[in-house]
């Protein structure tokens, strides 16, 4: 029983808390606490009775930053790091450098210069202690030049067999594409072999590029494989060095049947390619779903639509099909052709603009040919038939362009300079739109599955596409802006969007699973609203911190209930 009491010690009265009890049958006291004098507790009564504004707070951001960590802390990420490149017990560990980064580019990507300023605004700064000189950057740099390519290649290797076999991921059907990121890179400097000037797949051909390709988990999404390479390589090159790595790490993983399915785009296509799928012996080590362009399967276009069937299933829509075993790449495939007609009414709307914008330009040339035949025109390089055509046909080299217009040029002594006629007919419209638009043609060696089967597949190419969109978003998960000079450094780079990526995927998985489905964005941003706080009151012995936090909506309270994160909250 607690009770208060009153002391009175050298005439002067002061109050204790205490705990009493009977103790063989006697009271007695068992624990007490002092309170202080007379004074300090009328003052306390007092202040108590007002409410205390603090002398000031300060906001942390909680959510997206906890919920990433405990994904990390569970996988064991840094430890897993460390363990692949250890360092003397001084200042931060190669892993803890390397999560913090990866974080931040989840969250609110920063520089390497301005990452100490973002942490020290985050809960990190609390979970993970660190002083303003451990994340200077030259600090960050010098603990990444313990992190090789060797280094990043062990990792991989072990790492995306403990996540395949953690979360039961699906791997009998994955999805490979290749993108480019932009540099800064200037063009003399000598230090990077990745950053080359190529196709920029960001019409940034002015800048200096790099590789990255990439392989994702069946309906997670979550990469299985990438690589950083030249930016100057072709896909259909990557292609093949990422078969070769991927055969000998799925090999490790799965023996020499894996039964896995690639699904890859038409710029990865050529025979060299489609036999790097096969072993020795001719057996498919990979099964494969692609696509064939136009020109590799001109007999396809021929069939009538009539002859296509309805694809069975919701997801379909009014997709209709035809398959026909068909010689690609020096073999016998299973060609799949689809007609979609939402696809082919897009793609119109686009031939007609097309058509319209060919058509404003070929009449401003007739009409400088009829200055240059009335004599307006005088100076400057004068028109030839060769000329003349080759600047009809680069007029008409977009796609489809030169199929719709019909040109006609005139010919006699009378004219000086050459000149054309040209017209739209409109059974060229038709015609196209029978023959062409609406159409992909897809081919696999899968001859045992149903053409919903292998169109499915093939469709579920757009996570790929969608990874490569959210990588080049500048809110979330951003590869750029890369400042990086070196390989080396772009390498560690992008090993912490990567892994940055992974930790998102798999946050994403475990609350679909739970009931909660939204999108990547959606989901930082929900999380990023809950803050921790917290406030400091003046006392007469410094200051107390008092802690709390804010509270985020519904869909934000639900996901730090179901994750557990409440415990990574500061508690008073």
């Amino acid at each position: 029983m607690s009770s208060l009491v009153k002391k009175t010690i050298k005439g002067k009265q002061y109050y204790y808390i205490v705990d009493s009890k009977r103790v063989d049958g006697k009271p007695k006291i068992v624990n007490q606490i002092y309170i202080g004098p007379v004074e300090s507790v009328i003052s306390s009564l007092k202040e108590s009775k007002v409410a205390v504004a603090p002398a000031y707070s300060t906001v942390l951001e909680f959510g997206a930053v906890s919920a990433l960590y405990d994904v990390a802390q569970r996988l064991d990420v840094v430890g897993r790091i460390d363990a692949i490149a250890p360092k003397r017990k001084q200042g931060l560990s190669v892993g803890t450098y390397l999560l913090i980064a990866a974080i931040n580019r989840a969250v609110s990507p920063a520089s390497k210069s301005g990452l100490e300023a973002w942490y020290s605004k985050t809960i990190l700064s609390k979970l993970i202690p660190a002083s303003k000189s451990q994340l200077d950057s030259r600090r960050f740099w010098d603990s990444m030049d313990r992190w090789s390519d060797h280094d990043m290649e062990t990792f991989e290797a072990s790492f995306v067999p403990f996540l395949v076999k953690e979360y039961q991921l699906d791997t009998k059907c994955l999805v490979y594409d290749a993108t480019n990121f932009f540099t800064y890179i200037d063009t003399a400097n000598k230090k990077s072999d990745l950053a080359k000037r190529g196709h920029s797949k960001e019409k940034r051909n002015d800048l200096r590029i790099i590789g990255l390709s990439l392989m994702l988990s069946g309906e997670d999404e979550i990469p299985l494989f990438y690589e950083t390479y030249e930016g100057n390589r072709p896909d259909s090159k990557q292609f093949a060095a990422a078969v070769k790595k991927l055969k000998e790490r799925y090999k490790n993983m799965f023996g020499n049947d894996p039964d896995i399915t690639l699904v890859f785009d038409r710029g990865n296509n050529s025979e060299d390619n489609i036999d790097l799928l096969y072993d020795e012996d001719e057996t498919a080590f990979f099964h494969y779903v692609g696509g064939l362009k136009a020109s590799q399967c001109k007999e396809l276009y021929d069939i009538p639509k009539m002859d296509y069937k309805d694809l069975d299933g919701k997801e379909f829509g009014q997709t209709k099909a035809y398959r026909k075993q068909v010689h690609a790449f020096g073999r016998e495939v299973t060609a799949v052709i689809t007609e979609n007609p939402e696809l082919a009414r897009g793609q119109m709307q686009g031939v007609l603009i097309n058509r319209e914008k060919c058509r404003q330009k070929l009449e401003e040339y007739q009409e400088k040919l009829r200055k240059w035949e009335n004599g307006e025109i005088k100076r400057g390089k004068k028109p030839t038939k060769d000329s003349a055509l080759k600047q009809v046909k680069n007029i008409l080299s977009i796609e489809y362009m030169e199929r719709l217009f019909l040109i006609e040029w005139s010919e006699g002594e009378e004219r000086h300079y050459p000149y054309f006629h040209f017209s739209l007919p409109d059974e060229k419209l038709a015609e196209l739109e029978e023959h062409d638009l609406g159409k992909s043609v897809l081919f696999t060696d899968h001859d045992d599955w149903s053409d919903e089967r292998i169109v499915h597949a093939y469709r579920s190419a757009w996570r790929i596409e969608a990874a490569f969109r959210q990588m080049k978003d500048t809110d979330h998960l951003s590869v750029r802006p890369l400042w990086h000079w070196t390989d080396q450094k772009i390498k560690v780079h992008i090993f912490c969007c990567i892994l940055a990526y992974r930790l998102c995927c798999i946050l994403k998985r475990e609350l679909r699973c739970k009931g909660i489905d939204i999108g990547m964005n959606q989901l930082l941003e929900k999380l990023s609203d809950k803050k921790q706080v917290i406030s400091y009151y003046q006392k007469k012995r410094g200051l107390r911190e008092s802690y709390s936090a804010t509270i985020g909506d519904d869909i934000t309270e639900e996901i730090i209930k179901l994750q557990g994160l409440e415990t990574y909250l500061l508690k008073s």
